[in-house]
Formats: structure tokens, sequence, C-alpha cells
């Protein structure tokens, strides 16, 4: 208890002293201590089981935007994990899956019943490959796009987004903008975070394949905290907050950001993905869970594991997010940082 004691005072100092101005007009923080020191000793054990390299796990309010734990622990040796301080580390992310879905969603074109065939998981996109993780045991072959979403499939994601927006990339870039995704571009307490970074169509790094692999994780740098602040707002029916670390009055940084029809489905899509898909490892038996997995292997070979969502999934009040970087297989966003999502959600609900 010392121990986790002491990682909490160190997480409630730097985010005191990340900016002067705060400490002038806002003194009381939104973490909750009990809650912090629980979230930090549930990631630090998985971290240890796993030998990973860095994870973070936060915990937000859905109406307000209150951060009420916000842990980063990196690896100081073989057997110790640190506290971290940099929540502005920005990576791709496989939890782009729903938010692309989402948009196909909005432009009418496209149905989570509406079916997909992915084959035997390897799509031949122009000069590229993408397969799904289980290309080497035949794939799902025709499956309903829910379907895909609740299996992680990157090419039923792709197939979708092909449906729905054809050769046109910009519009699809269009309503993610519409949609706030990426934002807050800066959080009080936050030192040094930056607006996500997307490859799109405007950019010199534009390529005939970008479009494909952007849809599900790649071509953008985008931090947890930012992810998380767009599954609220799925969890919030649409509603957008700014996350805060000081008690004080909510922002809104968009007041709808899809259609609530859209939004209901997709709402239903993540639940299911808890009961029926690779997000079984996050169910609880305490509450309903709505959530996505993520798993994306970075240029130098590491992993990042991921799980988002919100509870209880009929009327959510907290969502979470956990990203765990580890090195080399086995890495399951479901298996690794869903168990810690749920750990840390039977804590809450004691």
């Amino acid at each position: 208890m010392i121990r986790i004691s002491i990682l909490f005072s160190c997480m409630i100092t730097m985010i005191a002293c990340n900016s002067t101005k705060q400490k002038d007009t806002q003194t009381s923080t939104t973490i909750d201590s009990t809650l912090q020191a629980k979230a930090t000793s549930i990631l630090e054990n998985k971290l240890t089981e796993l030998n990973a390299l860095f994870g973070q796990a936060i915990v937000m309010e859905v109406q307000t935007g209150h951060i009420k734990a916000m842990v980063g622990l990196e690896k100081k040796d073989s057997a110790n994990y640190q506290p971290c301080k940099n929540f502005s580390q920005a990576h791709e992310s496989a939890l782009m899956h729903p938010i692309s879905i989402l948009a196909a969603l909005e432009t009418g074109k496209v149905k989570l019943a509406n079916t997909i065939n992915v084959g035997d998981g390897i799509y031949i996109c122009k000069e590229d490959t993408i397969k799904d993780h289980n290309w080497h045991r035949g794939g799902y072959g025709e499956i309903s796009i829910k379907q895909g979403l609740a299996s992680s499939s990157n090419i039923a994601v792709y197939k979708t987004m092909e449906k729905a927006f054809g050769d046109d990339a910009q519009a699809y870039f269009s309503l993610l903008n519409n949609m706030s995704y990426g934002k807050p571009d800066s959080i009080a307490g936050i030192a040094n975070l930056k607006p996500a970074y997307f490859v799109t169509p405007k950019n010199s790094g534009w390529s005939d394949t970008a479009f494909a692999w952007f849809c599900i994780g790649y071509n953008q740098t985008i931090t947890p905290i930012q992810m998380l602040t767009f599954y609220n707002a799925i969890a919030n029916s649409g509603k957008m907050v700014q996350p805060k670390l000081y008690k004080d009055s909510t922002t809104v940084i968009n007041p709808q950001i899809a259609s609530q029809a859209n939004i209901d489905s997709l709402k239903q899509a993540l639940e299911y993905v808890v009961t029926d898909g690779l997000g079984q490892p996050a169910k609880s038996d305490k509450v309903q869970i709505a959530g996505e997995t993520g798993t994306v292997q970075l240029e130098n070979g590491n992993y990042i594991v991921e799980f988002c969502g919100y509870f209880p999934a009929n009327a959510p009040q907290y969502s979470i997010i956990v990203s765990i970087h580890k090195d080399g297989l086995p890495a399951s966003g479901g298996l690794m940082a869903g168990d810690v999502f749920k750990q840390i959600v039977n804590n809450i609900i004691l």
C-alpha cells in the first residue's frame, strides 16, 4: 500500500505542476484517490504479467467529462514500473474501427445488418494486402458488418468504407471532422497535448492505399485521452464533452457528433462486441459493458493492445480506456486490455 500511495502522490503532483495557471484558477482535482490507487495496482499487475513496456488506464464520467483516474506506468527495470508523466504520447489505434463504421452509417448507404464477404481473411487492396487476425485459420467468410466489428475484422471495416464512400475519401474525412474526431487539442493539466495527426488526401503522404490503412487505425496518431473522448461521446448519446482534471463547469465540444439513430445502432453493436465478440474478456457479471478491442503492430515491431468502452451499457456513467504497449506476440486487446478494463469496472461498482 505504501508503494501505491507513493504512485498516487506522484500522479497528483504531476497534474498539479503541469499548469501554473490552473493553480491560480482551479484548485479541486476530479481524481478519485481510491479509484486512482486501485487502477494503478490493477494496471501494474497486468503490465508485470505481460512484461509490457508501458500502459495507461483512464476513467472518465460520461456526462461531465471529469477524469476520475488517470494512470500511466512505464517499465523501469525487469521487475518494476514507475509513473509516466507523458499522457500526450500519440500512436496508431485499431479502436478506429467503430468510428469508421459510424461515418459509413452517416452516409445512409450501409446498415449494420448488411453482409460483407471477408473471404479467407486476406484481401488485396490495390498494391497492398489487408489481413484479418484469423487469416491463417481461413477467415470469417460472409458476415454482417455488426459481426465484422465484433470480430475486429479489418477487411469488413474497409469493405464497408468502399461501399459507403467509393473513391471519395475526402467525404469520409469531412464526416470525421464534423464528428470532432481527434478532439480536444488541449486539456488543462496535461502537458504538451497536440492535435491528433491524420494523413488525408490533402497531405503529400497520401497514396492509393492510404484510405484503407487509415480507416482501420493506421496513418494517424492519436492519444488515448482523445480516443476516450470520442467513445465517451458515443456513450453520452452523441454529445462530446471536454475531459477535465479540475472541477469546473462542463464544456461541450460537439453537441451531436452523429445522428441519434446511428449512435444508437453503434451502441448496440458495441454491446454485441462484449457479449458475443472479441471483447468478451471485458464482460462483467456485475454490469453490462459496451466497447471495442484494438490491436496494432508498430513499425518497430512492438504491439499496442487496447480496450475502450463504457458502462452500464444501457445508461452509461463511466467510460474507460486501457492501452498497453508490449514487445512481441501474443497480443490481444480483448484478453489483455479488456481484462484490466473489467477489473477496474468491478472495483468501481463494489
